[in-house]
């Protein structure tokens, strides 16, 4: 079968994470293999035709703009498809159209020309003479018989042809590994989840925060666990009792919105806000929760991450304590305060932007009192740092501020 087909098949069907990379091969689950450098029958209108690899790159970055998957593709050193031929190849491989005019399938003749096709549904198939002489290898030449097409057991014929390499049983052992340890593991980490998710519905909140600066700590840890309550101060006002509030712009030309916002600060992870929608099917979130250990107390800290200031009510505002900015005069439309100067010094901010940005995208973010955070577009281990720096400066700021 040819791999262009192959390939569509499974993009249709959902099935690209069953596409895995085994040596110089692309194995499509226990059904296809291909070398990675096989040709397909997509022709592009450069002439040449696209490599298996190629494509099933494409397929796999085609949510990215065009000029971002360029340079992806290269820096991966792979060949990339042209900008002419996205639109048919995509509408191609994701079912929208069911061929396309650069597509040039190879009749079998012509693909192997020394092979006869085995095809035991056509009726006017006949084995060759050196198959039906290879069925009857102990009899001398004038004791064979010709073959019957109608008596023929095609599937004893193939199965004559078979190497076993391993059963299931086979499959299943692993010497020298103890799986019993991931087991374990994963079990107390679901029960782990669970637990705090009945104790969040419990309280009535969110999640539960606890925020204790370390002079609140020097009596010692209360040993019957009934800390009392921090009283924290900004510049003279008080932070509200409750979770914390963190603000996000609910435009989505931002890099962090309410969709990714959980992954970015709680995984270290950067996902497009644009992946994001599509994943949670266009479902938005009036509030999400995002947790963070504490670093100096056996603590969890949990904040609520929100996108409509409109909706906060005026004791709201005393539990907001950080705000990524969009860098945009009229995100602060409505806010209670005079200022940026006032905003910034109560709140701290943040402004995410891609490190190869123009320096025009933070020309007006750099005149407020806002820290700057940089993440690649492409190195996604890079993420974590950038997460664990606006932890840093969040937890530096709310202990400053415990303390005024």
């Amino acid at each position: 079968m040819d791999p262009l087909s192959v390939l569509r098949d499974y993009t249709v069907q959902g099935k690209l994470d069953q596409i895995l990379r085994v040596g110089d091969e692309f194995r499509f689950g226990s059904e296809y293999a291909f070398p990675c450098s096989a040709d397909t029958a997509y022709r592009s209108k450069q002439g040449s035709l696209y490599t298996l690899e190629t494509l099933l790159f494409f397929v796999r970055h085609h949510h990215l703009k065009h000029t971002d998957y360029l340079q992806s593709a290269r820096s991966l050193r792979l060949p990339s498809v042209t900008l002419p031929d996205r639109k048919p190849l995509l509408d191609y491989l994701l079912g929208h159209t069911s061929s396309a005019d650069a597509i040039e399938f190879l009749p079998p003749s012509a693909a192997a020309p020394d092979v006869e096709e085995y095809r035991p549904d056509d009726p006017s198939f006949l084995p060759s003479a050196a198959a039906a002489a290879a069925h009857q290898p102990h009899l001398p030449d004038a004791a064979r018989v010709p073959v019957d097409r109608r008596s023929v057991d095609y599937m004893a014929m193939i199965r004559t042809l078979e190497r076993p390499l391993k059963d299931r049983e086979a499959l299943l052992q692993c010497r020298n590994r103890d799986f019993y340890g991931v087991l374990v593991a994963s079990t107390r980490r679901e029960e782990e989840r669970q637990r705090l998710e009945s104790q969040q519905r419990k309280d009535g909140l969110v999640a539960k925060t606890r925020l204790i600066g370390t002079d609140d700590r020097a009596g010692g840890d209360d040993l019957d666990g009934a800390a009392p309550k921090p009283k924290m101060h900004l510049k003279g006002s008080k932070i509200g009792e409750g979770v914390p509030i963190i603000l996000v712009p609910s435009a989505s030309q931002t890099l962090i919105t309410i969709y990714n916002v959980k992954e970015f600060l709680e995984d270290g992870v950067f996902v497009p806000t644009d992946v994001k929608m599509k994943a949670m099917r266009g479902v938005r979130p009036d509030c999400v929760t995002v947790q963070k250990k504490l670093s100096r107390e056996r603590a969890v800290a949990a904040y609520e991450v929100r996108d409509k200031p409109s909706t906060l009510k005026p004791e709201d505002w005393d539990r907001v304590v950080a705000v990524f900015v969009l860098g945009k005069e009229w995100q602060f439309k409505d806010w209670p305060f005079k200022d940026h100067v006032e905003i910034f010094n109560k709140i701290i901010g943040f402004f995410v932007r891609f490190e190869d940005d123009s320096v025009e995208s933070a020309k007006t973010v750099k005149q407020w009192n806002v820290k700057i955070i940089s993440i690649s577009k492409f190195k996604r281990h890079q993420d974590r740092a950038a997460a664990l720096e606006v932890w840093d400066r969040l937890e530096e700021f709310i202990r400053s501020r415990s303390h005024a």
